[in-house]
């Protein structure tokens, strides 16, 4: 009999660990008659900053939209120059457009796939294009950057810091967790996050409840006061059903992400010699959103482990600085992006949920070291 297929992830698993909770936080809801911006959505904010060791966080509609209202809380736009990596969800590179500003795309450290500081600091010197701003720091995959040295370059140059925690839910980076570290940080809880919704969400997070106070301004129309928009803001909020939901979750998401982190060492220890297997800084625990390798033969590998039954993924494919949309729209680091455009040939994204069965794991270990 031919085994079952393993996915990469398993979304109905995640509310079927929960069923009872999550059905009576949705009922709830609809039974209070309030759907948008009430005490479900207030409830996850203090719950959620808690959990991220902040003082504040702001609920909005998805990941895209966090990271366009956290620049806009800053000030940031027309004529001002934004850096991050091209080996990143497109989002990232979007949201700086959507908030007026220029991208500028800077290459990776090619043993973690995270912003190079070195690459990121001849990028800063060289912009000539528009004002230097502000950095965003991907914590790609869940591995946090190296904050400390991307810190340095934005204090030596009066930049502002925003950590893209998208993909790093439950990600530790010197005894804290990452989202504490810059000026503003933003998330998104789309449903295959670590952290997901049941539909679309986001979250900006930060210190200053000034920037907080703005952040929620510019969430609705930029009302401080209804109906008065004492900013040019957006409409983008997280409904109630999303925020009950969520703050269910939220109560099983350090058990899920230590399971990813069994997950991954078994992987590790089993593939470390078969294939290059994710490299983890010192003093970091990795989040593993997604458990990403890498292969010389990527493609060849990826078809014939999906032949196998194993859910794989490629994250990221192409880079944003060679897709079409972006061509000429964005401006690149001194250095060029080489070990960016080398990664995305040979990535290889693994399957990896807390869901995963052990027998699961050894499965896609065999398949993965037969046919490496």
């Amino acid at each position: 009999m031919t085994a079952a297929p393993i996915a990469m992830v398993d979304l109905r698993s995640g509310y079927h660990s929960q069923k009872t909770e999550i059905d009576a936080a949705v009922q709830r809801v609809l039974e209070s008659g309030w759907y948008i911006l009430g005490q479900e959505c207030e409830n996850f904010e203090r719950k959620f900053a808690a959990w991220c060791g902040v003082r504040h966080a702001v609920g909005v509609g998805n990941g895209t939209d966090a990271l366009v209202i956290a620049l806009k809380a800053l000030d940031i736009g027309s004529g001002d120059a934004v850096f991050t990596v091209s080996h990143t969800a497109v989002a990232t590179v979007a949201a700086i457009e959507l908030a007026g500003a220029m991208p500028v795309l800077t290459d990776i450290d090619s043993v973690t796939f995270t912003l190079d500081p070195l690459k990121l600091e001849e990028a800063v010197i060289a912009c000539k294009t528009a004002k230097p701003r502000a950095v965003i720091a991907v914590h790609l995959y869940g591995q946090p950057c190296d904050m400390a040295a991307i810190r340095g370059v934005c204090d030596r140059h009066g930049l502002f810091l925003l950590e893209d925690c998208a993909q790093a839910h439950g990600a530790w980076l010197d005894g804290r967790r990452v989202g504490t570290f810059a000026d503003i940080a933003t998330y998104s809880f789309y449903p295959t996050k670590n952290l997901g919704a049941f539909g679309d969400g986001g979250a900006v997070t930060c210190n200053d409840s000034e920037v907080a106070a703005r952040a929620a301004a510019l969430r609705q129309y930029g009302w401080k006061t209804r109906y008065l928009s004492d900013l040019k803001g957006m409409n983008t909020r997280l409904d109630e059903i999303q925020a009950a939901m969520l703050t269910v979750r939220l109560t099983r998401l350090d058990i899920e992400v230590a399971r990813r982190r069994e997950i991954a060492a078994r992987y590790n220890a089993a593939l470390v010699k078969v294939l290059e297997t994710p490299l983890v800084r010192p003093a970091v625990d990795h989040a593993y959103h997604l458990y990403v390798v890498r292969h010389p033969r990527r493609d060849a590998l990826a078809t014939a482990l999906k032949m196998a039954g194993i859910g794989v993924g490629i994250h990221y494919p192409v880079p944003v600085h060679l897709q079409k949309a972006y061509a000429g729209r964005v401006a690149l680091g001194p250095s060029g992006l080489g070990e960016t455009e080398g990664a995305s040939r040979e990535v290889l994204s693994l399957p990896m949920h807390a869901f995963l069965s052990n027998g699961d794991v050894e499965r896609v270990i065999a398949e993965v070291a037969r046919l490496a």
